[in-house]
């Protein structure tokens, strides 16, 4: 089944104690989109400024990622810079520049599959609901978020989550959004919300899945070197909602392993800048990680 992805697109400016980049590929979709390409078809809605590298379009057409919803504005492309220190889990925001992303409304296309699966990757909550209520999908709903649009658009946040399948968010914004220490309380809250399935995040200490019929966790997957872990949440959405658009039906073996997709794709993601960690893999490099992953976990 087809997966439309919508978010950020982003050049982002990293520094972390293993190097630095300038301007390279960032955003929400543009991790996530290519995480879920190694399984599913996937069209693409966001917006980039008229300076965007023609490079990207040739790489996002290479791996069948569809661009007629990507448009391209007159002005500069939304950009990220941040700092990362010994302590990955944080980033120090130097700037943020909206530029063409501030307002955006896509014109969503006609022969955008209402059908199809859908990610609403991490953006203001506002804008997904009006993708959602114009895509109006009856496949698969899965939504991203973090602590800024839990802090001042909580209220547009939990309205979402009436709509969605599929809910993901760090293990920080669980307690932020449910006021519970716990996160199996934390879930449950969510869960209350609307959501039907809930994915924490935990970064390098894995991932929770919460369904009132499916418990499940995940460790993430060990690696010696990392390099830049920004996008890694959206490559795990990515993954995950990509591999499930894969299957025939989504059963609890699916959505198990498709949280062990996630956190795989998101290793390969962090060991590099940007999504060159994902440009260098093939399928087998992902099965050879997969069932690695199964003698790691094995008991």
């Amino acid at each position: 089944m087809a997966l439309t992805v919508i978010g950020s697109i982003a050049l982002d400016s990293v520094e972390t104690p293993f190097g630095k980049r300038e301007e390279v590929l960032g955003g929400s979709a543009s991790y996530g989109s290519v995480s879920a390409s190694f399984f599913s078809p996937v069209n693409l809605i966001s917006v980039v400024g008229t300076d965007f590298p023609e490079k990207y379009f040739k790489m996002f057409s290479k791996r069948g990622i569809g661009t007629s919803a990507l448009e391209r504005k007159k002005g500069k492309t939304f950009r990220w810079k941040a700092r990362y220190h010994y302590d990955l889990s944080y980033a120090e925001t130097i700037s943020t520049h909206l530029n063409v992303f501030t307002g955006f409304r896509p014109a969503i296309p006609r022969n955008m599959n209402s059908k199809g699966n859908l990610l609403l990757a991490n953006i203001d909550p506002e804008l997904q609901d009006w993708i959602f209520e114009r895509i109006k999908p009856s496949g698969l709903v899965a939504c991203d978020t973090m602590n800024l649009w839990i802090e001042n658009k909580k209220k547009a946040l939990l309205k979402l989550l009436k709509k969605v399948d599929l809910f993901l968010l760090n293990d920080a914004e669980a307690r932020q959004l449910s006021g519970q220490r716990n996160l199996l309380e934390a879930a449950r809250y969510i869960s209350d919300k609307g959501a039907r399935m809930i994915v924490i995040k935990k970064g390098e200490h894995g991932a929770l899945f919460y369904s009132r019929g499916l418990r499940f966790i995940v460790p993430a997957y060990l690696l010696e070197t990392i390099a830049d872990p920004t996008g890694a949440g959206d490559t795990f959405a990515g993954g995950m909602i990509g591999y499930l658009s894969k299957r025939s039906r989504i059963t609890d073996k699916s959505l198990r392993r498709s949280l062990v997709y996630g956190s795989i794709l998101a290793s390969f993601a962090v060991e590099k800048f940007s999504i060159e960690g994902l440009l260098k893999i093939t399928p087998e490099d992902i099965k050879n990680r997969y069932e690695h992953f199964e003698k790691l976990t094995k008991f």
